[in-house]
């Protein structure tokens, strides 16, 4: 993982919010219209060269493509570059387990104005193998040119195992943890061409937390300790023969902004994260439900050579955060696990897919910019000294 010796780096979670303009072609295509590609690929590759920029110009250190040429969503993209699998009944999407249960005329209100996009029961029909060469190469070469004589580095997001299928049906494999085992060695594919593009690759786990409240909220927590368990197993088997140091693993609770009343704790899994063979970890730390969390790091221990990327800045409101608060979020962790184990992050992406923005765009670079500043004060803080 990259650090720095005398200062925090910044980074973030991944997704930003999409160009209206190639939403537009996006939309296009997904209704079925003929669009001109050559224009939607050139549109594309000056979006995704502006926002590596625009990352740059908000002080931004580790920048990722916005996840712009991925469709339907941060993990459902995947569904298209995996064979093996059907996805069946194609419905409006349905989320909240317990925490819905417990506010229904919110959510009743809340979902409808999400813009989510449908999904299906996944089934398992065949042998698990990946089909996304091209569309991973070339997202691939579309940021890469983008990072070209930009003074950044540059990582790209994936999905976990474990979030990429949450609840799937097996009519191939002998038994559910075999067919999660395929696709975690299919997934290794995807991972692997990112490493040796020479980026850094972020895998994306929301679901892992989030299962909690959606089918464990109310049960013994060592029955969900026991799913979630697998997962980070198959998660370590895609990543086998991967570099750790070229590895960040992202958890949250779900990007949704409600009330989160039945999230997991962080105590009762921060054993398991730090399990996955990642050398950085991007864990939710700034936002209501979360921030008090920080204190999880005065018993758990990274392990050796690993790094801690706290959310210090949130999604979830369109408050832009102060940059005095963003830098006492990053000293009282930096205190715990050291200054050059930590950089500055945020709580989850900006845009979970296409159609779906948490915060208006233009909201979205003053945070990344209150997340720069902060750092630059928390720097003088821990160093003590001026940051350059």
């Amino acid at each position: 993982m990259p650090a720095s010796a005398d200062r925090i780096l910044t980074t973030h979670v991944g997704s930003l919010v999409r160009p209206a303009r190639l939403v537009q072609y996006i939309e296009a295509m997904e209704s079925g219209l003929a669009v001109d590609r050559e224009a939607f690929d050139a549109l594309l590759r000056q979006s995704v060269s502006e926002v590596v920029r625009r990352q740059r110009q908000a002080g931004i250190d580790i920048v990722s493509d916005g996840e712009y040429g991925k469709f339907r969503s941060w993990n459902f993209y995947v569904l298209d570059r995996i064979a093996g699998i059907e996805e069946r009944d194609l419905a409006a999407p349905v989320g909240g387990g317990r925490d819905r249960g417990l506010f229904p005329e919110f959510y009743a209100e809340y979902f409808p104005t999400q813009r989510l996009p449908k999904r299906g029961t996944v089934v398992a029909v065949g042998p698990i193998a990946y089909k996304g060469q091209a569309a991973v190469a070339h997202d691939i070469e579309v940021f890469k040119a983008a990072l070209a004589g930009v003074d950044v580095q540059g990582f790209m997001p994936v999905v976990a195992p474990a979030s990429a299928v949450p609840m799937f049906q097996n009519e191939h494999y002998k038994s559910e943890e075999e067919a999660l085992f395929g696709l975690a060695a299919a997934l290794r594919e995807e991972y692997a061409a990112i490493v040796d593009a020479g980026l850094y690759v972020q895998v994306d786990d929301a679901f892992l937390p989030y299962m909690y409240d959606l089918a464990f909220a109310g049960r013994d927590l060592a029955d969900y300790r026991r799913w979630a368990a697998v997962r980070v197993d198959a998660l370590n088997h895609a990543l086998e023969g991967l570099p750790p140091e070229k590895v960040r693993y992202h958890i949250c609770w779900g990007s949704f902004n409600t009330p989160h009343v039945s999230d997991v704790p962080l105590k009762d899994i921060v054993d398991l994260v730090l399990r996955v063979k990642a050398g950085a970890y991007c864990i939710e730390m700034g936002n209501p439900r979360h921030e008090h969390e920080w204190r999880v790091w005065e018993q758990a221990r990274l392990p050796e050579g690993r790094k801690l990327v706290p959310g210090v800045i949130s999604h979830s409101t369109n408050v832009v955060e102060h940059p005095e608060l963003v830098a006492e979020r990053i000293v009282r962790v930096a205190r715990l696990v050291g200054r050059e184990n930590v950089m500055a992050g945020t709580d989850c992406g900006f845009a979970q897919a296409p159609h779906v923005k948490r915060v208006h765009e233009s909201i979205m670079w003053a945070k990344l910019e209150a997340l720069a500043e902060g750092a630059r004060i928390a720097t003088r803080e821990l160093w003590g000294r001026k940051a350059e």
